[in-house]
């Protein structure tokens, strides 16, 4: 079975993990700071907190932004839940943007549009997610724009974005947001097996967070309630989570890092493949904004249902049974039951909907062969006809 996705791991990650295994330190130690560092280093943010999954940093950057009870915040349909739930963590309410059916990240049309309603309903949220679907930015300075004169927060999720770029700076520079999130999901572009990261330029922000991150506890004097000398002390000084990722995991990380731009490098690579071997195909391929150099997270092509003449779930079904695992990135989120529990509306976000009923996701990552992209080509050719 060709999946859509899988890690790649080299001798020198197993190498890196076991380093760390013989080591004093399997957690809270030197290596997750390192890596912290480093990914920082690279992107070009002031600061880092590394989690043990994107969802956990999601949760917190909300709470470290002031996030609570009566705020709103607004994602995009076309996403992974976590990043609606986080809101609901907080005690939040939820709503949706829908999206540019180019990019099939948030539109800025349809945010200004909805800006302006909630403004006349003093309804306007205190944060926006903004999702950069597939690795390819979503356009940020537009964005950034509307929330100077709206005011309200953005946080990034490049859950699927590390390596990729937006006007030639790297994705988690945070130019023009307040905190952006990384996934080392091992389907991701590197992977840590399980961890997820918060950057940020705001010192205050980064405080927040690693308390946040740590029970809410600190151990610096100058935090503490209580003035002491012992080396010992520690203090919980608000309501925090265990959040913390492990240096076994910071390790792979901190490897896999090192390797980004060649990942990247050859997604564009496959990526580049796909578009010239279904050009004479009933399908739409990637549109790629040229202000962004994504990171190819995903490969997602719109199925032309008219002329192929079989649903989606049938050309799903077949791809299958010929050794491709396909996948949907992503079913919206406002359709799911729990969200319809909340009052959301299947067709609520038309775009969205669209999008989700054509949309098809290919294998793409790093140790794909020729060969095995060969052989999804023939599949699909096999499944549309």
């Amino acid at each position: 079975m060709i999946h859509y996705g899988r890690q790649s791991i080299s001798q020198t990650d197993i190498d890196e993990v076991v380093e760390v295994l013989k080591s004093d330190f399997l957690t809270q130690g030197p290596i997750t700071p390192a890596f912290e560092d480093a990914v920082s280093s690279k992107v070009g943010a002031k600061y880092s907190v590394a989690t043990n999954s994107a969802t956990s940093a999601l949760h917190i950057s909300c709470l470290a932004l002031g996030l609570s009870a009566n705020d709103w915040l607004w994602t995009s349909p076309i996403t992974f839940v976590a990043s609606a739930n986080c809101a609901l963590y907080c005690g939040a309410k939820i709503d949706f943007v829908d999206i540019d059916t180019r990019t099939f990240n948030i539109s800025p049309l349809e945010l200004e549009e909805k800006l302006q309603i909630a403004k006349r309903d003093n309804k306007l949220p205190k944060i926006l997610i903004v999702v950069h679907m597939t690795g390819q930015s979503a356009e940020m300075e537009k964005i950034f724009q509307l929330s100077l004169e709206y005011g309200f927060h953005i946080i990034e999720d490049a859950s699927h974005a590390i390596g990729g770029k937006y006007q030639e700076k790297y994705i988690g520079s945070c130019q023009f947001s307040d905190i952006t999130i990384f996934s080392f999901h091992p389907v991701k572009i590197i992977t840590s097996a399980e961890g997820g990261m918060a950057l940020t330029n705001s010192q205050e922000i980064c405080n927040k967070l690693q308390l946040l991150r740590t029970h809410g506890i600190t151990r610096n004097p100058k935090l503490m309630k209580k003035q002491n000398n012992e080396f010992w002390r520690y203090e919980q000084i608000q309501l925090g989570f265990n959040y913390r990722i492990s240096d076994l995991h910071a390790a792979l990380g901190l490897s896999q890092l090192k390797r980004l731009d060649k990942f990247v490098e050859k997604r564009h690579y496959i990526a580049k493949r796909y578009n010239q071997l279904l050009d004479e195909l009933p399908v739409i391929t990637p549109y790629q904004n040229p202000k962004c150099y994504s990171s190819f997270h995903l490969y997602v092509i719109l199925l032309d249902l008219e002329k192929i003449n079989k649903s989606q779930s049938q050309i799903f079904d077949l791809m299958k049974s010929k050794g491709v695992a396909v996948n949907l990135h992503y079913i919206p989120v406002h359709t799911q039951p729990y969200y319809e529990s909340l009052g959301f509306k299947i067709n609520q976000f038309p775009k969205s909907m669209e999008y989700s009923s054509k949309a098809m996701s290919l294998p793409i990552y790093y140790d794909l062969s020729d060969e095995n992209q060969d052989s999804v080509i023939k599949a699909i050719v096999e499944s549309i006809n």
